[in-house]
């Protein structure tokens, strides 16, 4: 965002629930740091990707911030640029993580609990007592060889790494330590187009069958408990056989395999996100992996499922609503699990659904910039995993060279001509 930094500019800009900058259109270089507390900073960035905390807005006025930002440029030029605090004590990674990073993660990061909670259980153990300069490519490379000698998979070693380094890069970027001492270290490799989970033709047809079983089941168990109430005059539950799904579980799913949506981008979903005339649904910003808001076409089954689903969920905010809580669903593993078993699928999770959505789009020759989008990934190398499933372009393609080395019985020589048959 960029916008003149003035007082009145200040003193009317909205916070939000993440900390953003707005860059001043006077001076390239000043930056309003606006954070979801309220409490504005001024900073400057003096090179690429690298700034200095001035002061709070409530210190220095926007004329004095402007002065400084000057003063450090001009010494930037000349060779002296800004040097980081120099700190009696350098935090440990324990220290950082509850103390300063925690805070600003939360504030931040969608996956802030998730994220933390592994930087703990994963590196405390071992480094919890490391100063953050002591983390250095040395040790986090003995960790690593010795974490994969144990089981662990690389990819799974890559993404605790990958954390670290964003933590380590904000470390930096506060001026706790000068650098971030594994900007360097590099990944493990690993395969970037493993195979991905689908359902079969048949496994589909089982889980829809298991969902529909389930729904008998659950309305016979209604019948079964009202009949009891009957007799002894208690009021009866609601009838299941007038409604379109006895619960959430079967518009999730046949949701999920219709869209390709992610878990919590479900589970988060509300009803003034979906445009039944248009047949569109909206993933926010706030909601998407990637930041950025995305479009959704809905087929004919998906649109139909959510125009009959909305006639059971009342005025719910939510389309997924727990009735329990009145807050949306965040977990239904036992459920799953058990769908799973009646439909008798092995090792298919449910961010699958998502593999399943993507696989099928492919195999049935969408072209993989249009699944990029449809997923919501930001690079397509993210959506490269499915290539294979569409052999037939790369059969296609090859198959054009064809024509080129056509060979005539008066071109080639009788030997040769029968090699070439041979191969």
């Amino acid at each position: 965002m960029k916008a003149l930094i003035t007082n009145s500019f200040i003193s009317s800009i909205k916070p939000k629930d993440k900390a953003y900058d707005v860059w001043d259109t006077k001076l390239t270089g000043l930056i309003l740091r606006v954070n979801p507390t309220g409490k504005h900073v001024y900073r400057c960035e003096y090179g690429r990707g690298k700034r200095v905390t001035l002061g709070k807005c409530t210190v220095l006025t926007p004329i004095q911030a402007r002065d400084r930002v000057k003063e450090i440029l001009a010494d930037t030029v000349k060779g002296n640029p800004p040097q980081p605090k120099k700190r009696n004590h350098i935090l440990t990674l324990n220290e950082f993580i509850k103390n300063e990073y925690k805070i600003w993660r939360y504030a931040n990061r969608k996956s802030a609990k998730k994220d933390i909670d592994r930087l703990i259980s994963v590196f405390l153990d071992e480094f919890g007592n490391y100063p953050l300069l002591s983390i250095t490519p040395l040790a986090i490379d003995k960790w690593r060889s010795k974490r994969i000698a144990s089981g662990i998979k690389p990819i799974t070693a890559n993404r605790d790494i990958s954390i670290l380094k964003s933590m380590l890069n904000k470390a930096e970027e506060w001026e706790i330590i000068p650098e971030n001492p594994l900007r360097k270290f590099k990944l493990a490799k690993i395969d970037n187009s493993p195979n991905v989970r689908y359902l079969t033709n048949e496994e589909e047809t089982n889980l829809k069958n298991a969902l529909f079983l389930r729904d008998e089941k659950l309305r016979s168990a209604r019948l079964s408990a009202n009949e009891w109430r009957q007799q002894r005059n208690y009021k009866t539950l609601p009838d299941l056989t007038k409604i379109f799904f006895t619960d959430h579980m079967t518009p999730m799913i046949l949701l999920s395999l219709n869209t390709g949506l992610r878990q919590g981008e479900l589970f988060n979903l509300k009803w003034e996100n979906i445009n039944f005339e248009r047949a569109i649904l909206t993933i926010a910003g706030d909601l998407a992996k990637s930041g950025k808001t995305r479009h959704l076409p809905l087929n004919t089954l998906a649109l139909q499922l959510l125009k009959n689903w909305k006639t059971q969920t009342k005025n719910n905010e939510f389309i997924f609503q727990n009735p329990n809580t009145n807050k949306p669903f965040d977990n239904v593993k036992k459920a799953w699990r058990t769908i799973l078993e009646q439909a008798k699928i092995e090792k298919f999770r449910w961010h699958d659904m998502r593999h399943h959505f993507a696989s099928k789009l492919v195999m049935a020759g969408v072209d993989l910039n249009t699944v990029r989008e449809l997923l919501g990934h930001a690079d397509i190398k993210m959506t490269l995993r499915y290539a294979h499933l569409a052999p037939e372009h790369k059969a296609n393609a090859v198959e054009k060279l064809v024509s080129k080395f056509s060979f005539s019985h008066r071109s080639i020589n009788s030997d040769f001509r029968d090699t070439v048959a041979e191969i």
